[in-house]
């Protein structure tokens, strides 16, 4: 459980001023001109006001790797960290959820196919930083437009489970002409394992007999990412 912040200490002449110009920076830049600590500096600032966030937002950066794996940590292990509570959390929550949504609606209402740039950008944002394994599926119509993006399975630090029966069960509920695969490699390494490509095609094999194809599988990790059907895999 998350701790409320400690009562602000009087905001100092330096600090009021050392947050204006980062303001300015942020105007003037578009957050371009902007280091990451700074970035979360200010988001942390306008939750808890009147206190100096730059030690806790080097802090947070320094426990989780990076801004990525910053913004993708869940809640619990946020609280862990000296300095962060409720309202902070809740800040850094949003601003990832913010972000997702921002690259999500770039493959909404366009053939995923012909949008594949998108696709990847959004994939990468909402699942390289995870520290466990996620195996999402993604539904298409026969027009190739997204209808349904799902959570499938969610697993140890190194595998999920995936039933074959499920995945193609849920295609048919939904009246999916198509599906693609994705999920993450904690590792940061997408190369894809042998368990990876036989998953794959099993899939496929069963699809096939119903008519739903399976365009591809999508391994994501902070490494990059590594594409079955690329790579000649399927």
């Amino acid at each position: 459980m998350s701790t409320p912040e400690p009562p602000p200490a009087p905001e100092s002449v330096d600090t009021a001023g050392h947050r204006a110009r980062l303001r300015q920076r942020l105007n003037d830049t578009g957050g371009d001109g902007l280091l990451d600590h700074e970035l979360i500096e200010y988001l942390l600032a306008l939750a808890i006001p009147r206190r100096d966030t730059k030690p806790l937002a080097k802090a947070l950066l320094r426990e989780f790797g990076g801004i990525g794996g910053l913004l993708t940590a869940d809640a619990q292990a946020l609280s862990r960290v000296p300095g962060m509570g409720e309202t902070s959390i809740a800040a850094l929550k949003i601003a990832h959820a913010a972000a997702i949504r921002l690259v999500k609606a770039e493959i909404a209402d366009r053939p995923v196919l012909a949008n594949w740039q998108a696709l990847l950008d959004y994939l990468r944002a909402d699942m390289a930083h995870h520290p466990i394994e996620r195996v999402r599926v993604l539904h298409l119509n026969t027009r190739n437009m997204l209808i349904r993006d799902e959570l499938m399975s969610e697993g140890s630090i190194d595998q999920a489970a995936v039933h074959i029966r499920e995945v193609i069960r849920r295609a048919i509920d939904l009246g999916s002409a198509a599906i693609i695969l994705v999920h993450n490699h904690p590792s940061g390494d997408p190369s894809p394992s042998r368990a990876d490509i036989d998953l794959t095609r099993s899939i496929m094999e069963a699809g096939k007999r119903l008519n739903i194809a399976v365009h591809d599988h999508i391994i994501i990790g902070t490494g990059g990412h590594a594409s079955l059907r690329a790579l000649g895999l399927i």
